[in-house]
């Protein structure tokens, strides 16, 4: 009986050792944007990649955009929905800052390159989850609920004209 105890100890102390080695593992997504990922689709040449790392001790999220071929990008964020193909709303601003709603002035030109790098805090998120733990965006962000929005603007009446001018998103991708 004693030995049944020891093995059952042993068993969930490793347990517990696992999980928190999980815990405490980096864990990365990433996303493609198109035209085609948009809801609605857009008729674009506009690429994106956005590429997220969480830090080892749960409490940051380090990002990266990169674009190509997308002229007048005004916003990125990170949005929820309820699953692919569906639109959601705001929970964190990725471009030009993290600060909610600073967008970059409209008719900026063509971006080809990184168009942002920064850290998530809890802090930084809003909509749905501001007030929230990082921990609420980590199940988004793994449940496959959330996605990258790149919205741009030309700075010309009327909106959404074409490519360079997609106020409410040109090229989007699902976060997985």
């Amino acid at each position: 009986m004693k030995r049944i105890t020891t093995l059952g100890t042993v068993f969930v102390v490793g347990l517990v050792a696992v999980g928190l080695a999980v815990a405490g593992a980096n864990r990365n997504w990433s996303t493609h944007a198109n035209g085609e990922m948009e809801v609605p689709v857009r008729d674009t040449q506009g690429q994106g990649q956005a590429i997220f790392r969480l830090a080892k001790d749960g409490e940051s999220i380090d990002y990266k955009l990169i674009a190509s071929n997308i002229e007048n990008v005004v916003m990125a964020h990170i949005h929820t929905s309820t699953g692919p193909g569906a639109n959601g709303g705001i929970v964190v601003w990725l471009y030009p800052s993290t600060a909610v709603g600073i967008q970059a002035p409209a008719g900026g030109g063509r971006t080809n390159g990184v168009l942002a790098e920064g850290t998530i805090t809890a802090a930084n998120l809003t909509g749905a989850l501001e007030g929230k733990q990082l921990a609420d965006l980590v199940a988004a962000l793994d449940g496959g609920t959330a996605y990258v929005n790149f919205h741009t603007n030309d700075g010309v009446l009327p909106a959404n004209t074409g490519p360079g001018d997609f106020p409410g998103g040109e090229i989007r991708g699902d976060i997985n």
